[in-house]
């Protein structure tokens, strides 16, 4: 492991599988410690192991992001595991599509609940705590650059077909990020977005079958991309395929990072060059 992130306290949600699965483990192979998140215990407690097999280590807080306790106990399992925090990324999520007409209230809400609100719990809870670091740091005589990474996607910045509730919820994040780099910049704290295209996860896996789906909080979500709608897409994307989880994680290390402790407020799109949709 390298020195670059020896020592720094992260949290990252939706970190047992997909993108947030690669993001925990470069930020592992970086030398921070983390704590992991899932809905389920299973998945988060796989990449503890990982984790901990590359030296590191980790903990582990399941739960529902959008649940309405959630954030204090994930900022609390921060802290009491590792007496700190010092990176934050807002990676939990997935989709619930449909054209508004036939969108309901409930899913309206779950996606605005886990995409926006969700976040912003996590972010009000941890202010604090971020707060007193910074208080201590400044009385130490020290500066410690503290980083926020939120997760859109280009459906929060150009709009989708069949995703109002879900491209709502991603531009919303977008806001907030720059709301609060306005907030927190006197608490030396960075707050940025990456915003993601097509990436190969469980949520785009290409399957010939209708019935693909998987299970959110006793809700059945289809999930999947037809073989012959993927291959139109990756056309569309200048590089000419969808990403991996790791070129993801990638995107968001680079906020991470001493290299960015002067860029703040902004999001940048992983896309492979795709600039609309």
């Amino acid at each position: 492991m390298s020195e670059k992130l020896r020592g720094k306290v992260a949290v990252v949600t939706g970190s047992g599988r997909g993108i947030g699965r690669a993001m925990a483990l470069k930020l592992a192979s970086e030398g921070a410690r983390l704590v992991l998140n899932d809905l389920d215990d299973a998945p988060a407690a796989a990449v503890r192991e990982e984790i901990i097999a590359l030296g590191g280590e980790a903990v582990a807080c399941c739960g529902n992001v959008a649940a309405a306790d959630f954030a204090d106990r994930l900022i609390a399992a921060a802290t009491g595991a590792f007496g700190g925090l010092d990176i934050l990324i807002n990676n939990a999520g997935y989709t619930w599509d449909n054209v508004i007409q036939k969108t309901t209230d409930e899913q309206w809400h779950a996606m605005l609940d886990v995409h926006l609100t969700a976040p912003f719990r996590i972010l009000r809870a941890a202010q604090p705590v971020i707060r007193e670091l910074s208080r201590t740091d400044a009385a130490a005589g020290r500066r410690t650059v503290r980083k926020v990474v939120n997760i859109s996607s280009v459906a929060g910045v150009f709009g989708n077909a069949g995703q109002a509730n879900y491209s709502a919820a991603k531009a919303g994040i977008m806001g907030l990020t720059m709301t609060l780099a306005k907030e927190w910049g006197r608490l030396n704290t960075t707050v940025n977005c990456v915003a993601y295209g097509l990436i190969r996860t469980r949520m785009t896996e290409v399957t010939g079958s209708a019935d693909a789906a998987i299970q959110v909080e006793g809700r059945e979500i289809k999930v999947g991309v037809n073989p012959g709608l993927m291959a139109m897409l990756e056309r569309s994307i200048p590089l000419g395929r969808a990403g991996t989880p790791e070129e993801a994680a990638g995107a968001a290390y680079l906020f991470c990072i001493p290299e960015s402790d002067y860029v703040s407020g902004q999001t940048v799109l992983c896309t492979g060059g795709l600039t609309g949709i």
